[in-house]
């Protein structure tokens, strides 16, 4: 099997046609197959000339394959046969997905919810192999996770030295470290691919492959449909003119019938980090079966069905995860030429960062609320609120706000594992705003849709949910804990979206009982 794209509806396969035939003129298969970082314009040529390694990494890959093989039977040797990963966006999200796929465990930890730290902290150390995965090798939520679970280890009796394996890029900060203490291993990726495109390289695949799954399955798969990238119609080609050519903005990601669980989340990133930007870009809208965006897609509305029967105005991808990761990739950065924007640049997710880390310094005084309402305190940028002074007021009043061409973005600070339940809010605010809505778990969607709610077309409402934390976490060798840390990754967040003019509601939660009160007024 190889992959194959389908497109329904005159108006959507025309438009795919044109912009195909657009790319087949211009000579766009053979160019990008030669890296030519001309494609995407000379703002763009700087930074796409050194992030196209993702077209030959399968043969880089395979390099490394046999010495990840045989640390994985040499744990397994020692009894070592659970994985946590601490990584963040790009390092997390590719292995989470070939883990689902191959029926592997693999505990992502990809939050600064010290309740999450903690329950991943809490599992059978004696059998736990940790990789430290970063590309830039800074990244704070990461080097916060690996100091923990360093000083776990070393608690329990155990030589962290023995139990973290890091994945990084060459010359990083992480790498010197892991030199300097004498980590089990240290896998160096390609430089020269970015974050989202590396779910082929060691980030997607050594925690994949020390967790159970067969890498090397994947990479024949991929290898499989490589060998098709020549061709000028080749299936990458086809979806990045059918994603890109039509002016539908918001991908609608259907998981129905879908054989690849998690992949939604993959691509989710891919299309966001690498389109929104410009005021331009595809909004991804991950749903569930039988989603209103599905039922009664707007104009604005893209369906793409993975692996299911194509929607009657709308796309079907079909292929096993291997080649899909790699086609994905290829059409993503087809649609940035058609979109006229750098795929591989990513300007608006630093500036979060950035906030956060003011936010952490400084240490401000928490500001007042606008108002409480039972168990919920609630903020908001200014001219959002005006004269309400319930949450279902508050919450109304914002959804009224949702223009006919936005969405509505759910945000929630929270622990996932435990709080898990409040994603089902998604459709119904779906039908309540006959809008596409997004739902993310922070800080894990920073590293994601983030890119786009700043980036991307001004047409975004957002609503955060945090929470008060009962029992926080410290992180060794840091002035501040993971609460503190998680609270300023919010309020860096929503004080940038509100600095590009975006509207915010916060509910914040004084205590547990008002998750089930948010979640009465959402429903």
């Amino acid at each position: 099997m190889i992959v194959s794209v389908d497109v329904h509806g005159d108006g959507l396969k025309n438009h795919q046609e044109q912009a195909l035939e657009a790319l087949q003129r211009d000579g766009v298969p053979a160019k990008l197959l030669a890296k030519d970082a001309t494609l995407w314009g000379p703002d763009a040529e700087s930074e796409a000339s050194k992030r196209l390694g993702w077209l030959d990494v399968i043969e880089v890959s395979w390099k490394f394959v046999p010495e990840l093989l045989k640390l994985r039977e040499a744990l397994r040797e020692e009894g070592v046969d659970h994985v946590v990963l601490c990584g963040m966006g790009g390092s997390s999200l590719a292995p989470e997905v070939i883990c689902k796929n191959a029926g592997v465990e693999l505990t992502v930890l990809d939050s600064t919810h010290p309740d999450q730290v903690r329950h991943a902290l809490l599992t059978d150390l004696s059998r736990t192999v940790v990789v430290v995965s970063s590309k830039s090798g800074g990244t704070l939520e990461t080097d916060s996770q690996r100091r923990s679970f360093v000083e776990a280890f070393t608690a329990a009796g155990i030589d962290p030295k023995q139990r973290v394996v890091v994945v990084t890029d060459p010359g990083s900060p992480l790498e010197k470290l892991a030199r300097d203490e004498g980590y089990r291993a240290v896998f160096l990726a390609d430089p020269n691919v970015g974050g989202r495109y590396s779910a082929l390289t060691a980030f997607g695949l050594v925690p994949s492959a020390l967790a159970g799954a067969d890498v090397e399955l994947l990479l024949d798969q991929a290898e499989s449909f490589a060998t098709h990238l020549p061709e000028d119609d080749n299936a990458g080609l086809q979806l990045g003119a059918a994603l890109g050519a039509d002016g539908r903005d918001k991908i609608v990601i259907d998981a129905e019938a879908s054989p690849l669980p998690g992949f939604g989340d993959w691509a989710e990133q891919l299309i966001a980090e690498s389109t929104g930007k410009l005021g331009k870009g595809l909004l991804p809208v991950v749903v569930e079966p039988d989603a209103p965006e599905v039922q009664w897609p707007a104009s604005d509305v893209h369906v793409v069905r993975i692996q299911g029967e194509t929607p009657p105005i709308g796309t079907s991808v079909t292929g096993n995860l291997g080649q899909q990761l790699l086609a994905w990739e290829y059409a993503v950065a087809v649609s940035g030429r058609l979109l006229g924007i750098d795929p591989f640049d990513q300007p608006d997710v630093e500036s979060a960062k950035v906030a956060a880390r003011g936010l952490l310094d400084e240490q401000p005084a928490p500001a007042a609320p606008l108002f409480t309402d039972g168990n919920v305190e609630v903020f908001a940028t200014d001219g959002v609120l005006s004269g309400q002074v319930t949450v279902q007021g508050a919450v109304a009043t914002l959804l009224s706000l949702v223009p006919s061409n936005g969405y509505l973005a759910v945000m929630a600070y929270l622990d996932r594992s435990r709080d898990g339940n409040l994603a089902s809010v998604r459709p119904g605010l779906a039908k309540r705003t006959e809008r596409p809505v997004t739902f993310g778990w922070g800080p894990r969607f920073l590293h994601s849709t983030g890119q786009f709610h700043k980036g991307g077309p001004p047409t975004g409402v957002f609503l955060q949910i945090t929470g008060g934390v009962v029992d926080d976490l410290e992180i060794p060798g840091r002035d501040f804990t993971y609460g503190t840390l998680i609270s300023a990754q919010a309020a860096g967040d929503g004080k940038v979206l509100a600095d590009h003019g975006r509207p915010v509601l916060r509910l914040h939660l004084t205590s547990a009982k008002g998750l089930n009160e948010i979640l009465q007024v959402l429903s």
